[in-house]
């Protein structure tokens, strides 16, 4: 057994040697085989040095001025100045007020010029109330305090109400009265601080007035990217009456017979309108006086585009005849903001109640506060009909004045 594993091993040997021997020279390398698959991953190596800082990236946006807007919205720019909205707190400039859409100042506070004053509230349409040069409302002559009967509000002519220009007090002779309206009167405010380092001026902001910025938001980067940075386009009530307050009707603040201004949207938690938004009737780039001033339609809905059945039925045919529209009995001028007529039961500013209580004829209570969330026939009717029509006339031409009569039923 031994012995044929000896020769088998032997024969072995033998073979290899002759395949050797036989052997050809190395040939040249083959191209390279295709790679396989990765092995798993080694572990991570030391960290290495931080490298160099890079450029800062964009920071929150920054206001940039209605100027730098108007750049790309120059029509909506140009019907925007028109409104309210940016007039309502201008800068005296060496001596230079403002340049108003429809009013001019011609007047000041007695004992004051325009390089007395640094700022003007209002001026636009209304009236004008003034800021001196240390950021204080102006209530008193130079010098004084002590005066409650100081003019120091102006009244611009309202042929409405058939007054002409004139002066009245706002909280006179009070001293020292702050600059406080930052918060609905300017843009970009912030109630740190104190503008122009005016002791007087409560906070500091951006831009005088109500401008693109105060409802669409810091626009810096929108500017640098118009496509790729939208601005805040927002269509709920709840931005408007940021300024324009809604408060309940006990909080009304009623003088001399009409509803004071500062509270213009306050009546309109006595109507049914309050669950509208403001946007379905307002156009807020454009103001009603604006609007009235060029003989265009004030709002973007005419009442009977929803009330078209009250609209078709009215029994008085010369109230048809005459023009008389809706909003001259149910959105009567019962708001004052500058002058008014409570002989004529007119204010300047008209009402948003909108609904009229056929039996009632008085606005207001004993005590001066609003009676109820009705428009009463006084500011209905009395301002057209005066003193020609007695109560009880008015009582029976209110009843059923939208009621289909029996001659316009059909058979």
């Amino acid at each position: 057994m031994l012995r044929k594993w000896l020769v088998f091993i032997g024969g072995i040997l033998i073979l290899s040697c002759f395949l050797a021997a036989c052997a050809g020279p190395v040939g040249d390398t083959g191209p390279v085989g295709p790679a396989g698959v990765a092995g798993p991953e080694g572990p991570a190596g030391p960290l290495g040095e931080p490298g160099p800082a890079g450029e800062p990236g964009p920071t929150g946006a920054e206001y940039v001025g209605d100027q730098l807007c108007s750049g790309c919205h120059y029509d909506l720019a140009q019907t925007y100045m028109k409104s309210g909205h940016p007039w309502s707190l201008t800068t005296v400039t060496e001596g230079v007020p403002a340049d108003y859409p429809f009013t001019q100042i011609t007047s000041l506070p007695q004992g004051y010029t325009l390089k007395d004053i640094s700022y003007i509230i209002g001026g636009y349409y209304w009236k004008s109330i003034f800021v001196d040069t240390q950021g204080y409302i102006i209530t008193d002559a130079p010098g004084s305090s002590d005066d409650p009967t100081f003019l120091n509000q102006y009244n611009f002519g309202n042929p409405t109400l058939g007054l002409s220009s004139g002066w009245t007090s706002f909280h006179a002779g009070e001293a020292d009265l702050s600059f406080t309206c930052g918060s609905c009167h300017t843009t970009g405010y912030d109630n740190g601080g104190s503008q122009d380092s005016l002791p007087g001026i409560v906070g500091t902001w951006a831009e005088p007035g109500v401008r693109c910025e105060r409802c669409h938001g810091p626009g810096s980067l929108h500017a640098n990217d118009p496509k790729g940075v939208r601005l805040q386009v927002e269509r709920d009530s709840a931005l408007c009456r940021e300024c324009h307050i809604y408060v309940p009707t006990a909080s009304l603040d009623v003088k001399n017979g009409f509803i004071q201004h500062n509270d213009q949207l306050g009546d309109l938690s006595q109507s049914k309108h309050q669950i509208l938004d403001c946007l379905i009737c307002h156009d807020p780039h454009s103001g009603v006086v604006q609007m009235k001033l060029d003989g265009q339609q004030t709002s973007r809905l005419l009442c009977q585009d929803c009330h078209w059945q009250e609209a078709q039925f009215q029994n008085n045919p010369r109230h048809i005849v005459n023009s008389i529209s809706c909003i001259d009995c149910h959105m009567p001028r019962l708001i004052q903001s500058g002058s008014a007529n409570p002989q004529g039961f007119t204010g300047d500013m008209r009402t948003h109640v909108v609904a009229i209580d056929p039996l009632k004829v008085s606005q207001f209570n004993e005590d001066g506060s609003l009676a109820s969330g009705q428009i009463s026939l006084d500011y209905a009717c009395r301002r057209c009909h005066g003193s020609t029509k007695t109560d009880a006339e008015l009582l029976t031409a209110a009843r059923g004045y939208h009621e289909v009569q029996a001659s316009h039923q059909i058979p």
